[in-house]
């Protein structure tokens, strides 16, 4: 049997699995990235970062480069999908950054990706291996044993599952069967500025809520582009990532909506396909010296635009307790569970209500919603949403 390596293992290199092994090298502790994809990268296009993203960036190092390639909006903008008419807004300027310490963003998370993945290149103390199947894992009394498909052992000192919704780690470790579907059917594209119609050429992350169905734009790629994304609560029963369709497909479920909204179905190209799914909330993330993270501790809906924040989040929580216990890498991971559990899960469930009720509300319930949310000052929107962007992985 090989000697042990004084080293983590983090399965899975996407954003959550490669801010982790910052986070640990951050405090002198050493990792093996194991993805099973031949090439480190990310598919998807734009994502959301709430200021609580970027105090993470912060903590690991990454915060300046970040930034650098992040598009700063004005604005978080809900529209009424039927008749057009705003609803309100939350404004993202300097009051905004005031209240949170940082600001909001929107960025392709391919470029998000790299970041973090260069980072990680420059340092020693983090190895990366592709191709790298991991199906198991196996513990001893002084370390864990990861076990690719082809049968080969890798070897530390604890494991960390970070390879999102369908995770093999989580799959030993909990034991929860498939993930939950939705019902709810995503298609996303990505055009260059010049198409995206002038009258909605907005520097906001914009929401177009009707029955059953919402529209959201934002720019991305520096301005040079706009991210589109198009939700329809189609009742699919099956789960599908990524797959191509065509933009009758894509407009399907949207015949109702307004047409300055439908421009946005018009426009896009190249429209690809994903059922969405999540799971419950479980109270079980640690295996003695293993531990799950990000998508695969708690996969969520994306109506908070949470999942990367919360991952990254996860890495700084967990960066922060190995080196508070360095000596007991168990209870490290222990308290680490402990202190994410109930944040996940509160913004896991607020994440499928707000879809539910809030995005997707017809007739009387959406006429609610448009008085409710009509009467709330700046103030009140930013109370409101202190929970969440008001926090940090380093928080109880």
């Amino acid at each position: 049997m090989s000697t042990l390596q004084n080293r983590f293992i983090i399965v899975g290199g996407g954003i959550g699995g490669l801010a982790t092994a910052l986070g640990l090298a951050k405090h002198g502790v050493r990792s093996i990235v194991l993805e099973k994809a031949p090439k480190l990268g990310e598919i998807g296009a734009g994502i959301q970062l709430g200021p609580n993203a970027f105090h993470g960036f912060d903590y690991l190092g990454v915060g300046d480069k970040a930034r650098k390639m992040s598009v700063y909006i004005d604005d978080l903008i809900l529209m009424d999908a039927i008749n057009g008419d705003e609803i309100t807004r939350i404004e993202l300027g300097d009051e905004f950054r005031n209240r949170f310490k940082n600001p909001y963003a929107v960025v392709h998370r391919g470029d998000l990706h790299g970041v973090f993945l260069n980072a990680c290149k420059e340092n020693n103390l983090i190895e990366m291996s592709t191709s790298t199947n991991i199906i198991s894992y196996e513990q001893t009394s002084d370390g864990v044993f990861a076990i690719s498909d082809d049968g080969n052992k890798i070897n530390g000192i604890a494991l960390i599952g970070a390879e999102g919704l369908w995770s093999k780690i989580r799959a030993q470790l909990v034991g929860d069967g498939p993930p939950k579907v939705s019902g709810h059917t995503t298609y996303r594209s990505v055009i260059p500025i010049d198409q995206m119609p002038g009258e909605l050429r907005w520097n906001a992350a914009t929401l177009w809520a009707g029955p059953k169905c919402h529209i959201v734009h934002y720019p991305i790629h520096g301005g040079k582009s706009f991210n589109l994304v198009v939700t329809y609560h189609n009742d699919a029963l099956e789960p599908v990532a990524g797959k191509q369709v065509s933009k009758d497909v894509v407009r399907k479920g949207f015949e109702h909506v307004n047409s300055i909204a439908k421009q946005i179905i018009e426009k896009g190209k190249d429209w690809k396909l994903w059922v969405l799914c999540d799971r419950d909330p479980v109270t079980k993330w640690v295996d003695r010296k293993v531990a799950v993270l990000g998508d695969a501790a708690h996969p969520m809906l994306q109506y908070l635009a949470q999942g990367a924040c919360m991952a990254i989040e996860d890495a700084v929580c967990l960066s922060e307790e190995v080196k508070n216990e360095k000596e007991n890498i168990e209870q490290a991971l222990i308290n680490y569970q402990n202190k994410r559990i109930l944040r996940t899960a509160r913004v896991q469930l607020h994440s499928r209500e707000i879809g539910k009720h809030v995005y997707h509300a017809d007739g009387v319930h959406a006429l609610l919603r448009n008085q409710i949310m009509k009467s709330k000052t700046q103030d009140d929107w930013y109370n409101d949403i202190e929970w969440l962007y008001g926090r940090t992985g380093l928080d109880n």
